[in-house]
């Protein structure tokens, strides 16, 4: 397996300015924690940082070949133009602002009645109080109902949920419990490759294993159990495996797991005795005619006994589905069958930040909580979101189609989530140059399409991949004329780099 923990196969110095590198520092590099200097996040990582760089030279009048930026590396709708939905911000306002309520006769009455009971049980009526450390009762309960109905009547007690701010925390909280330098072996987590780099990174802060299993991309990513096997026997001498995490819909991958597939990663992690992280936060982003979003605390309560009694940890979030609210940060975990014990500890541990955003619990509320038909809010909120859900459907499509077309690339069937991420042959010149530089082939393909174009991607090396294959991620969230923009730039410089190294 290529090194997951290489950020798109180089290793960045350190760009520090000469007074944070003079030797008389009592915290250095050499003596800081060598995990935080391991740890890497591709999303975020050179490309996107050169991207930044580079729409601040167009702003200071830098003439270059493209006129603008298209930032297609980060699933931030909001950025790439999305608008907010009237209702959550509407209510985020009057949360905030409250006397919003008294004077302002356009914000509808079940916002109103909503932010007053949101407020109710904030301390001292107000957004600017510390709530409950795991969230907002109210917001937790709406959240219980919220799984029921999805999981057809399944129960959730509300008292198994914790908000946080962004999914992200909750992730992060919830790998922190399996840290324990007592153990002989460090305590190993399998997770999918692709993989969002979130885990990546996060395992290599905290020193946890990273233990890689291949999702199938000839079988559109999914998921084979003879390849779990592989991964965990590979692994098991190195690591004591205790944890097994799955995302579906796919992040970067885009597949949406078959009940099937999900029954077979079920049967997988009882037997090994594994604890299952369920990240679900793109549920509502389902493309597909023949696909269908299957809980995993749905299939393992059907599944029934011994799997309905399987520790699972399954996350969703308000910055995916139809509302794009990334910086609002709001998500939440919930538990099932977890040990009363380390639930106890779990909420201490996430005591010691306070408590999450109180306005982000305000759109986790707008998310489980949403306008009922027959309330004043409800049509514009239906239409909206509908609209945001049919126009990503469209994009899709035709981001898979788009970039099936160039030569050399393929892309498999965008089911489900934010992302296209397409294949790519780099030819052997082009491999050669790259290493050269000592730099990963695709990373070096980025790099020049940033340069040359202004679209910012990131490369599969920074999601990791099968050795000598070679992929990038995009997102589908550019807007129609956009995308035509984008895709015209991209077809140019990619028949240019062929033209070039072939």
């Amino acid at each position: 397996m290529r090194a997951n923990n290489v950020f798109f196969g180089i290793r960045r110095s350190l760009s520090l300015t000469s007074s944070i590198l003079s030797p008389g520092k009592i915290l250095n590099k050499s003596n800081m924690n060598p995990n935080v200097v391991k740890m890497e996040f591709a999303v975020l990582g050179p490309v996107a940082s050169r991207a930044g760089e580079i729409e601040k030279e167009l702003a200071n009048g830098v003439k270059k070949p493209f006129p603008n930026v298209i930032r297609a590396n980060h699933g931030d709708a909001h950025a790439m133009g999305q608008k907010p939905i009237t209702y959550i911000r509407q209510l985020v306002a009057c949360v905030a602002n409250p006397s919003l309520m008294e004077t302002d006769k356009s914000i509808p009455s079940d916002v109103i009645q909503n932010a007053k009971a949101f407020l109710g049980n904030c301390g001292g009526r107000s957004a600017g109080a510390y709530t409950q450390s795991p969230g907002v009762e109210i917001v937790r309960k709406h959240i219980a109902e919220y799984i029921t109905k999805r999981d057809g009547g399944i129960p959730a007690n509300w008292e198994d949920v914790c908000i946080s701010s962004g999914t992200s925390e909750s992730i992060r909280n919830v790998l922190k419990l399996f840290i324990n330098d007592k153990n002989r072996k460090k305590v190993g987590v399998m997770i999918p490759i692709p993989q969002y780099p979130l885990y990546s990174a996060s395992l290599d802060e905290f020193g946890l294993g990273q233990v890689g299993y291949y999702l199938n991309e000839s079988s559109n990513w999914s998921l084979d159990e003879a390849e779990l096997e592989r991964s965990l026997k590979e692994s098991s001498e190195k690591y004591d495996v205790r944890v097994l995490c799955v995302i579906n819909p796919g992040n970067p991958t885009g597949q949406v797991l078959s009940r099937e597939n999900i029954e077979t990663i079920v049967r997988f992690a009882e037997k090994n005795n594994l604890f299952i992280i369920a990240d679900e936060v793109y549920q509502d982003n389902v493309y597909s005619r023949e696909s269908k979003f299957h809980s995993f605390k749905k299939v393992v309560t059907e599944m029934g006994a011994p799997y309905d009694k399987m520790e699972i940890a399954s996350f969703h979030s308000a910055s995916k589905g139809f509302m794009g609210e990334c910086g609002m940060r709001g998500g939440y975990v919930e538990f099932l069958n977890m040990d009363s014990e380390v639930y106890m500890f779990y909420k201490k541990m996430i005591s010691a930040k306070l408590c999450s955003s109180v306005l982000g619990q305000a759109v986790v509320d707008a998310l489980v909580n949403p306008p009922k038909k027959g309330q004043p809010s409800y049509e514009l909120w239906k239409k909206e979101g509908d609209a945001i859900l049919a126009s990503l459907k469209e994009r899709a499509e035709l981001f898979e189609k788009a970039f099936s077309k160039l030569e050399g690339v393929s892309c498999t069937q965008v089911q489900g989530a934010l992302y296209a991420y397409p294949s790519i042959k780099i030819p052997a010149k082009a491999v050669e140059k790259a290493r050269s530089l000592n730099q990963e082939p695709d990373f070096f393909y980025a790099m020049q399409l940033l340069e040359t174009t202004g679209i910012c991607i990131v490369p599969g090396s920074g999601f990791g991949q099968k050795d000598g294959t070679y992929h990038f991620r995009s997102t589908i969230l550019p807007p129609s004329d956009l995308f035509k923009e984008m895709l015209k730039r991209f077809t140019k410089f990619h028949n240019d780099f062929l033209a070039e190294y072939k």
